[in-house]
C-alpha cells in the first residue's frame, strides 16, 4: 500500500523523537584524571568554573577548550540513565548516526577522544551559566575578557604545554571569534566549527528581513539555560537597522591572526553558513583552512573523518607534529549532486576557486527564462507578497559545476507599497522532480541556496562588498515613491551543487519564506517576518538588465 509522503515523514519524525540516532558511549575507566568545577577568578573577581580532563600521566600537554552557557555539566554521564541526550537530537534529525562518550557537553569537543591523544581538555561555564557566577552578556566584549582569562589560566597550570587551542560547534564556535581577536598570548589555535560571526546579517535579520523562528527559541531558551542580561530577542525586534549594538556584538574578524580551520557548512543557510565563509574570508590570520560539506551540523563534527581533521590540524599546531598539514590544500570543498552525500570532494587553494567563469545569467520577464544573453526588449512580470512566485528557469547545457555566493540584481517596482521583503530562491529540478538538499535544523528537502532582502535596505557596503557577493550596511531605510524603480541586489548563501546536463536551474522570487513552519512539511523552526502587502513588479530588458551571477567550471 502506498503511504503518502507526509505520513512517511511524520512517522520518521516520530520515531527520531522518541529514538534518536545518538550512540553514547562509556567513559574510559583508566589513563584519565578528571577535576570537575575547578573554579577560575577572572579580572573583575567573579568566579568561573571548568571542566578538567587531562591524561594520567601528568606530563604537560597542549590543551583544547570550549566555554559557552549552556551548562558544562549537562552531559549523558549525569543523567539518570547514564545515555540521555540533549533534546535538541531529538528535534532535529541528522543524517548520520552521531556517536560520543558520555562526557560529552552539548557542541562540545569529546574528551574521550582527545585525552588519549595527549590533549587536556577544558570545558567552561562562561559567565552566569552553569555553576560559574554572575551575570552573562551573550557576545559581548565581557565575555570575550572573561574568556581571555580563562585562556591565560588554562596556558599557565603545570599540566598544560602553554599552547592552548579552541573548539566547539555554534555558540562554542562564535564564542572564539571576539576573544581570538584579543591575541590571549597563550591561544596558539582556533577550530570554529559553524558559528556565525554578525548577529545581524548572518542570523537575525538577513538581507534586513526579521527571523521570527529560532531567534524566539533560543533567546528563550539560553534565558532559562544561563543567567543572561537583557532580553536578546526584544532587542532585535526593536532595531530593525544596523545599529551600534548590533556594531558592539560583532567580533573585529581582522584582528584575530592565529591558525584557525573553520567549518564553513552550505547546509545551515539560515543560521551559521554566511558568518564561517565571512571567517574564512576576512580573518588576518595568514595560516587558516576550510572545511566544507552539506550534511548533518553535528553527524558530521563528530563523525571519524571532522574529527581526524580536526586532530591532525592541532597536531600540526600545537603540537608541532611534522604530519604534513601545511601541505593540505587550503579549502576542502564537498560538492554535492543532492542530498548530504558529496558527489566528489576536492582540493581547493581559495574559495571560491580561483578558476570559475563568473557568468551572468539574464532574467527574461517575457519569458521566465534566464538566457546567456541579455533580452533585447523591455518586459514585466508581477506577483503578490502574500501568495505569488516570479520564477524563471535556465536548461543547463553541460555537466558542471556551480561554486560559491550567488549574486541576484533585480529591477524592482512596488504598487501600494513603500517596501517589500524579498526571498530569493534556486532550485534544482531534474527529470520533472525538485533534488533535495540538506538543510538548517535537519530539514532533508532544502533547495540549492536562498538569500532575502528587503527593499528599502539597497545601501551596499563597497568596502565589504565583491561582485559575487554583495553586502548592505543595513544603516537606514529607504522607501519607494509611487512609480520608482530601483535596482535591488541580493546575496545568495554559498553551495556547491553539481549540475547535470538537461537539469534545470530554477530562480523563484516571492514575498514570504519558501517552507511551512511545522516539523513534517516545513523546515521547523525557521521562518521569517512576511512581506508588508504589495505587488511587486520585476522589470527586466536593456534599461533595467536583472541578473543571476554564479560562478560556475565543467566537471572533470
Amino acid at each position: 500500500m502506498h503511504v503518502p509522503r507526509t505520513v512517511s515523514r511524520a512517522r520518521q519524525r516520530l520515531e527520531h523523537a522518541v529514538r534518536p540516532d545518538v550512540e553514547v558511549t562509556p567513559a574510559p575507566t583508566d589513563g584519565v584524571v578528571v577535576a570537575w568545577d575547578v573554579p577560575v577568578p577572572v579580572r573583575d573577581g567573579t568566579v568561573l568554573r571548568v571542566n578538567v580532563f587531562r591524561p594520567a600521566d601528568g606530563a604537560p600537554a597542549p590543551a583544547i577548550m570550549s566555554a559557552h552557557p549552556y551548562g558544562k555539566d549537562r552531559i549523558p554521564a549525569r543523567t539518570r540513565t547514564g545515555h540521555g541526550v540533549n533534546f535538541q537530537y531529538r528535534l532535529f534529525p541528522q543524517p548520520d548516526p552521531v556517536r560520543i562518550s558520555e562526557w560529552t557537553s552539548w557542541e562540545a569537543p569529546d574528551p574521550a577522544f582527545w585525552v588519549p591523544r595527549g590533549y587536556v581538555v577544558v570545558n567552561a561555564d562562561l559567565r552566569g551559566g552553569g555553576t560559574s557566577e554572575g551575570i552573562d552578556e551573550l557576545m559581548s566584549d565581557l565575555e570575550a575578557q572573561d574568556y581571555y582569562d580563562l585562556v591565560e589560566w588554562v596556558g599557565t597550570q603545570p599540566w598544560c604545554s602553554g599552547k592552548v587551542g579552541l573548539d566547539g560547534v555554534s555558540y562554542l564556535a562564535i564564542s572564539q571569534y571576539k576573544v581570538a581577536a584579543m591575541r590571549p598570548p597563550h591561544l596558539a589555535a582556533i577550530c570554529p566549527w559553524e558559528g556565525f560571526t554578525d548577529l545581524y546579517r548572518d542570523f537575525a535579520r538577513p538581507g534586513g528581513v526579521r527571523e521570527d523562528g529560532f531567534t524566539i527559541i533560543w533567546s528563550r531558551m539560553t534565558g532559562r539555560a544561563a543567567r543572561v542580561s537583557g532580553d536578546l530577542r526584544a532587542e532585535v525586534v526593536a532595531r530593525p537597522e544596523r545599529d551600534e549594538w548590533y556594531d558592539a556584538l560583532t567580533p573585529p574578524l581582522e584582528d584575530i591572526e592565529v591558525p584557525m580551520l573553520v567549518c564553513g557548512s552550505f547546509s545551515d543557510h539560515s543560521l551559521h553558513t554566511r558568518g564561517s565563509f565571512e571567517a574564512f574570508r576576512r580573518t588576518g590570520s595568514q595560516r587558516r583552512w576550510l572545511y566544507t560539506h552539506r550534511s548533518g551540523k553535528w553527524s558530521t563534527y563528530y563523525s571519524d573523518e571532522a574529527s581526524e581533521v580536526r586532530a591532525r590540524f592541532f597536531d600540526h599546531v600545537l603540537k608541532g607534529d611534522d604530519n604534513g598539514w601545511d601541505a593540505e590544500p587550503v579549502v576542502r570543498l564537498a560538492i554535492h549532486d543532492r542530498g548530504p552525500v558529496a558527489a566528489e570532494v576536492v582540493g581547493e587553494d581559495a574559495f571560491p576557486p580561483a578558476d570559475l567563469d563568473w557568468t551572468p545569467l539574464h532574467l527574461d520577464a517575457a519569458h521566465h527564462l534566464l538566457r546567456p544573453e541579455p533580452p533585447t526588449s523591455a518586459a514585466t512580470t508581477a506577483f503578490e507578497t502574500r501568495n505569488g512566485t516570479a520564477s524563471f528557469t535556465w536548461l543547463v547545457p553541460q555537466d558542471l559545476d556551480v561554486i560559491g555566493h550567488l549574486a541576484v540584481r533585480l529591477h524592482v517596482e512596488l504598487i501600494d507599497a513603500d517596501d517589500a521583503h524579498l526571498f530569493v530562491g534556486v532550485r534544482k529540478l531534474r527529470d520533472g522532480e525538485e533534488v533535495p538538499f540538506e538543510g538548517s535544523f535537519g530539514f532533508s528537502r532544502d533547495m540549492v541556496t536562498k538569500g532575502w532582502q528587503r527593499v528599502a535596505h539597497r545601501e551596499l557596503d563597497p568596502a565589504l562588498s565583491t561582485p559575487w557577493q554583495p553586502v548592505h550596511t543595513h544603516r537606514t531605510a529607504s522607501p519607494l515613491t509611487p512609480g520608482e524603480i530601483v535596482p535591488v541586489d541580493v546575496a545568495l548563501r554559498p553551495q556547491s551543487t553539481r549540475f547535470r546536463a538537461g537539469d534545470l536551474l530554477r530562480l523563484d522570487v516571492q514575498g514570504r519564506w519558501f517552507y511551512p513552519r511545522d516539523p513534517v512539511r516545513g523546515q521547523l523552526p525557521t521562518t521569517y517576518q512576511q512581506s508588508p502587502p504589495a505587488t511587486v513588479v520585476l522589470h527586466t530588458g536593456p534599461h533595467h538588465p536583472a541578473t543571476v551571477l554564479l560562478g560556475r567550471r565543467p566537471t572533470a
